[in-house]
């Protein structure tokens, strides 16, 4: 049988490679190494495989039967998402295991998901409000991770809701303050879960985003909308509660909302989904995210929705 008729499951590449598996999935992750799936298993051919060990050689590596051809280095695991309770939980990965460096990315809800199914991060937080079903994150996840096995366990819940002015003299109650021609809003930036909210809030009372002062003035954070509320730049701002309380501005809670940590089912992935699954059932990290404050823990490690 010809090389060309050869392939190698990532174990095999492995052993091979003399590296760990984490390492190899970091490989072809930053399309140093190609592979190919077979129903949920990733295979390499040995063509390619010998066409990686060329170029190491070509670059002056040294390659030997007994010598490493790459540094069995940390895979690079990137968690997208604004909480800072994401930080802790980046911060207990990295302490716990050994061939795991996260790297954080402080990406809204929607576009996470959209650079985890481009293959870019491989945890993401989501914070999205389906008006259709009055639910969170499990719509979402489906329609944009077709054909992906996934798991989407709770991290926390939170309330959300709106900013307002101290002492609220414009005597804001809720949504349907939002198209008042005395109101004007600070709005999210297009991916984030506070937008979303928003855009789906205004279709289900039936108002529309041009009746909406400020629609289209943006920040980028929880807190930079916060802030601009307190800097009397506008009436109004979507946001979570804790950043209301950092800032100094009053909060009107008008939704609970459900903080998911998603992640693919996948072989690279198995030992992580179990470490994470270990460390938010935890009292070390319970006991940190209850300091921090204004958290719902009743359901941190629940797992909410999984493929099979």
């Amino acid at each position: 049988m010809s090389d060309n008729n050869i392939s190698y499951t990532i174990e095999e590449v492995a052993s091979l490679l003399k590296v760990s598996k984490l390492t190899v999935y970091d490989l072809i992750k930053k399309n140093e190494l190609t592979s190919y799936r077979v129903g949920r298993q990733m295979r390499v051919d040995a063509s390619d495989l010998e066409s990686y060990k060329e170029g190491k050689k070509n670059k002056g590596r040294q390659v030997g039967n007994s010598e490493a051809i790459v540094n069995d280095s940390p895979r690079t695991f990137v968690i997208s998402g604004q909480d800072i309770a994401l930080d802790l939980l980046a911060k207990q990965l990295e302490k716990e295991t050994e061939n795991i460096r996260p790297l954080r990315l402080y990406t809204g809800s929607l576009n996470s998901l959209i650079s985890m199914y481009n293959n870019q991060c491989d945890l993401v937080s989501l914070h999205l409000f389906d008006g259709d079903t009055g639910t969170y994150n499990i719509p979402y996840v489906k329609k944009i991770l077709t054909g992906f096995p996934f798991i989407v366990i709770n991290f926390l819940s939170r309330w959300a809701g709106l900013y307002v002015q101290k002492g609220n003299p414009k005597n804001i109650t809720g949504w349907k303050d939002l198209n008042r021609e005395d109101v004007s809003i600070i709005n999210r930036e297009k991916g984030s879960g506070a937008r979303v909210l928003l855009d789906e809030q205004l279709r289900i009372q039936g108002m529309r985003y041009n009746e909406v002062n400020g629609y289209h003035i943006e920040e980028t954070s929880h807190l930079s909308v916060a802030a601009a509320i307190g800097g009397d730049r506008a009436d109004i701002g979507v946001g979570i509660e804790k950043a209301s309380k950092i800032v100094g501005v009053d909060f009107i809670p008008l939704i609970k909302e459900r903080y998911d940590l998603i992640l693919l089912k996948n072989e690279a992935n198995e030992d992580v989904i179990r470490k994470i699954k270990e460390i938010l059932s935890s009292e070390e990290i319970r006991k940190e995210l209850s300091l921090m404050g204004d958290y719902d823990l009743s359901e941190t490690g629940k797992v909410i929705f999984e493929t099979y």
